[in-house]
């Protein structure tokens, strides 16, 4: 777990990574603040959102964005990437490779300068496709 040296590592942020780090349930920040309420009784909603946007936006944690729905975070912020059910928005970790390749591709076609790739697969989780039939 890297830490950028301007962010000042407070202990809620601290804790909020930590238990972050045990999931690999990609929960939202409702979620979050449900489980750390079990160590910090007294945190807010307010206090989970706002340190999850700070270590997001210091690249120690990734914010997965899925479509609409509510942001989801992610204690892995190591290039990699997810697949998504259409039908409940479940987020999983997919064991394939990230492709560099199509980041130099992109920086030449481009006049932006390329900082890094999305990739999410979509599909139907096992739950929702056994509900199916």
């Amino acid at each position: 777990m890297h830490t950028p040296p301007t962010l000042r590592m407070t202990k809620q942020r601290r804790i909020i990574l930590e238990e972050l780090c045990k999931l690999k349930s990609h929960p939202t920040a409702d979620e979050m603040y449900h489980i750390l309420r079990k160590r910090m009784p007294r945190i807010s909603l307010g206090t989970v959102y706002r340190n999850l946007e700070v270590l997001s936006e210091s690249g120690i944690i990734q914010k997965i964005d899925v479509g609409g729905t509510q942001k989801r975070f992610d204690g892995n912020a190591e290039l990699h990437y997810h697949v998504r059910c259409v039908k409940c928005n479940r987020v999983d970790d997919i064991d394939v490779p990230p492709d560099r390749a199509i980041e130099d591709q992109a920086r030449k076609r481009t006049e932006f300068t390329i900082l890094r790739h999305h990739t999410e697969f979509l599909g139907l989780c096992p739950n929702c496709r056994e509900a199916d039939h």
